[in-house]
């Protein structure tokens, strides 16, 4: 059976969960438009990171590769754009490490693109319900750091598709200060992008859907 990757990290900078990791985990072995789903959460830390994701790619070789995770202080599903070849963090990683304006590869290009149907995947979240919006950036920490990493493998293999999703804190970690998601909506939301991603070649130009 075809195989989708979707990735998570630990928690990081303080919190105790990571919604991101819960939401991979819970889709860890679903079956999704006949593709198993293979869940893994991943280290917040620059370096293992891609590391692990890449040695999971060559383990399952998946036809899908959806990264996964956490924009606190955003309200919804945000479905990243573009990939941007720089470290700037402005809290260390879980290892310690922060880099400061480096680039993440210094024979790659400035960016790469998502070769996800990033228009499609937010206009069938939103017909879902659930808030959602392309993002046009995906800062300058691990998260971009992976998606750039991911992207940049992706371009030798054309046939496997990927990118990057963001998605908010849960109600329990915000204490109504701060946007949230509950868990069963993310993990609704993930599914729907999967399910747009595998299902659609070419993607809208235009968003439909009303917003949550």
């Amino acid at each position: 059976m075809k195989t989708v990757l979707v990735t998570g990290f630990e928690p990081f900078g303080g919190d105790a969960v990571n919604p991101s990791a819960l939401a991979a985990l819970a889709l860890d072995g679903k079956v999704l438009a006949e593709h198993r789903v293979v869940g893994a959460v991943l280290p917040c830390v620059f370096g293992l990171s891609l590391l692990m994701l890449l040695r999971e790619m060559r383990r399952i070789k998946p036809e899908l590769v959806l990264c996964v995770g956490l924009a606190g202080g955003r309200s919804g599903i945000s479905v990243e754009r573009v990939a941007i070849n720089i470290e700037d963090a402005i809290i260390p990683d879980n290892a310690g490490r922060q880099p400061l304006d480096r680039q993440v590869a210094r024979s790659g290009p400035v960016a790469y693109w998502s070769t996800l149907p990033i228009k499609a995947v937010v206009s069938a979240l939103r017909e879902a319900g659930l808030e959602a919006w392309v993002s046009q950036s995906a800062g300058t920490f691990v998260c971009n750091y992976l998606f750039y990493g991911l992207m940049r493998a992706l371009a030798k293999t054309p046939t496997v598709r990927g990118g990057f999703i963001h998605v908010p804190y849960l109600p329990e970690q915000t204490e109504n200060s701060l946007p949230s998601m509950r868990l069963e909506e993310i993990v609704r939301g993930l599914q729907i992008a999967i399910e747009t991603s595998l299902a659609t070649d070419r993607d809208l130009r235009a968003i439909g859907g009303a917003t949550h």
